[in-house]
């Protein structure tokens, strides 16, 4: 059976078949909603019904209980059982469209065990131009793509990443050992919807885990030295010690940010670890009763992501201010939002 969608905010209308999801038959359509992953990870193609019902064949891990008794769905998984009406769950704003450029080598370095810093430039461009949080797709010569996160402010023709190496990894086990300064890499970029609002004008709770914290890092760079920075609490969770690659450097980011609040937690900490142990969205738990006030910017694994939105949702966070990007654990890249 064959149902009707009605976009509430523009009118547009489309048909949905059977098995078929919103998100495809509105892609088929050309009508374009936000979307990344299609994988139900990310959560960037999240709709509210104002009418209808929907199902999954599988619930998605980026919607949360408390997002779906709210009216929620994600359009990449949910499948109609019924005509709808949607609404985006957000306004997108105007962000700068992507290109396929190529990019060179400028250095490579480790910057722990198992994750490298890599910078690009692109030396057609005098300006790389992308909103702090986005990513960039590396596009292998198969036509697949990898997606990394920038891990620093726009300045100039040149950017900063974190690679996370995978055992297996298509680019992080086979050519990213390899490449030296002046190699050369086709690239898209700038993508995805995971990046920083400075209208919301909130306090910041940035939660991360692992190399989620390379978008964090860039948004943060963008507010060091502004009058209008607002206070800032950043989280970030990792396994091991060795695993905080950035971790003596994050504390001076404080002489340049207002109200800085750095915590590292460790959910395998060592003997000698004195600081905070146990999963990240339980060390903000435990520091914060109440986050109705704050803008929340959650990066890292999807199964974090998750387990952060339905806890924080319960200390009265809006899922108006909650942005979300997850971190594939095949390809160690972004899929998100």
């Amino acid at each position: 059976m064959r149902h009707r969608v009605q976009v509430a905010e523009t009118g547009q209308s489309f048909e949905v078949g059977a098995d078929e999801t919103i998100l495809a038959a509105a892609l088929a359509a050309g009508i374009p909603l936000a979307h990344d992953c299609q994988l139900g990870g990310c959560g960037t193609c999240r709709v509210k019904l104002l009418d209808g019902r929907v199902s999954y064949a599988e619930f998605p891990m980026a919607l949360t209980p408390e997002e779906e008794s709210a009216g929620y769905t994600l359009a990449c998984q949910a499948q109609p059982q019924s005509d709808l009406v949607i609404e985006p769950a957000r306004a997108q704003e105007n962000v700068p469209e992507p290109m396929r450029c190529t990019a060179v080598v400028t250095a490579v370095s480790d910057l722990s065990p198992l994750v490298t810093g890599l910078t690009l430039g692109i030396p057609d461009l005098s300006a790389i131009d992308y909103r702090p949080g986005q990513y960039m797709n590396i596009v292998l010569p198969d036509g697949a793509t990898r997606s990394f996160s920038m891990a620093s402010k726009p300045d100039g023709n040149r950017v900063d990443f974190h690679i996370r190496r995978i055992a297996g990894g298509g680019f992080t086990e086979t050519r990213l050992p390899r490449l030296q300064a002046g190699d050369t890499l086709d690239v898209e970029l700038p993508l995805g919807s995971f990046y920083f609002r400075a209208q919301d004008y909130r306090p910041l709770l940035m939660v991360a885990t692992g190399t989620g914290l390379a978008p964090i890092k860039a948004m943060l760079e963008s507010l060091m030295d502004d009058p209008d920075c607002p206070p800032v609490s950043l989280y970030w969770g990792t396994r091991t010690q060795t695993d905080l690659y950035l971790h003596d450097e994050i504390p001076g980011w404080g002489e340049r940010l207002y109200d800085f609040n750095y915590v590292p937690v460790l959910s395998r900490a060592e003997a000698g670890w004195n600081d905070r142990a146990g999963y990240v969205q339980n060390a903000v738990t435990a520091d914060f009763a109440d986050l109705s006030e704050h803008a929340i910017y959650l990066c890292g694994s999807p199964e974090m992501i998750s387990a952060a939105k339905s806890a924080f949702i319960g200390r009265g966070a809006s899922l108006d201010f909650i942005y979300t990007e997850g971190f594939t654990a095949q390809q160690a890249q972004p899929v998100a939002a």
